[in-house]
């Protein structure tokens, strides 16, 4: 049963808002052990919506903790086509700073310690998604549209370097993402991309530029207060995206190629697939057990 076609990772910041009615909160068990916390799902321009703290509430998970399967296999579970992700990030480049906008088209992966939250496949069943485009194009450009609601300066395309944390850059690293091009820096959304993929899920990301990372001549003399600032601002830029992207996809047909992201993906012959692996993954293949 679909309890919500939209999903929203991110802050808390994204489900605090007056325009969100009828609100519940629902826990999801999935194979993969809990997400990271109680979905929080209400109507929001008429549409139901699901709100997934990232980090729990309270902000108690590391990035390297997330239970990044969890959470994408709950959305699934939920009915969710489509995964709004909101997420602060770092600058890596002059033109891009704090208080913009960047919704960006590619990932770059720097992460090292989460090959077991990369993939929902193994265990006996081989799936290989096309990863080239990660982001869905579509989403994105109802993301676009929806920052002008804000007011708000918004770059479109650029790559995401995913990095592990929790520690920041060292100057010598943010220097040379910069020589490869690299646009913005965070810990979170390869995971998610990758995963939403593979769940045949439609995935973009709203970036928010907090600061400039620690490449530039500035960046010493930016206080904590300052950061903070940008942080609640930011917070309050995205509600209006949000709101208003809600309302732009409640009118809008998925016509993109991410609902059928496996149907060349899955190697291993259905006969081959072993029982157990088959019933935890069931929500993202059992479409295709038969074919």
């Amino acid at each position: 049963m679909t309890t919500a076609k939209i999903g929203i990772i991110g802050g808390s910041g994204l489900y605090q808002m007056p325009e969100l009615k009828d609100v519940e909160e629902v826990s999801v068990d999935t194979p993969f052990g809990p997400p990271s916390d109680a979905f929080i799902v209400g109507t929001l321009e008429g549409e139901r919506v699901a709100f997934l703290p990232r980090h729990g509430r309270g902000h108690r998970i590391l990035p390297t903790e997330l239970p990044f399967r969890a959470n994408i296999y709950a959305m699934k579970l939920l009915g969710v086509e489509r995964i709004l992700s909101a997420s602060a990030v770092g600058s890596l480049q002059e033109q891009y700073a704090p208080l913009d906008m960047v919704i960006p088209d590619q990932f770059f992966d720097r992460t090292r310690a989460r090959a077991h939250e990369s993939t929902f496949f193994g265990e006996g069943i081989v799936g290989h998604i096309t990863f080239a485009h990660p982001v869905c194009h579509d989403l994105g450009d109802v993301l676009e549209a929806s920052c002008g609601a804000a007011e708000v300066k918004v770059h479109r395309g650029g790559t995401y370097l995913c990095m592990e944390g929790p520690a920041f850059s060292t100057k010598a690293e943010s220097n040379v993402y910069r020589s490869w091009g690299m646009d913005i820096i965070g810990m979170t959304n390869l995971q998610e991309a990758k995963l939403a993929r593979e769940a045949e899920i439609c995935y973009a990301t709203l970036a928010l530029v907090t600061d400039y990372d620690c490449w530039h001549e500035g960046h010493d003399a930016v206080s904590v207060e300052a950061v903070v600032e940008y942080l609640n601002r930011n917070v309050r830029n995205a509600q209006v995206i949000m709101r208003e992207a809600v309302w732009r996809l409640s009118a809008a047909g998925r016509a993109c190629a991410c609902g059928s992201a496996l149907k060349s993906a899955i190697f291993t012959p259905p006969e081959l697939w072993p029982e157990p692996t088959t019933k935890k993954l069931d929500a993202i293949i059992k479409k295709y057990r038969d074919k």
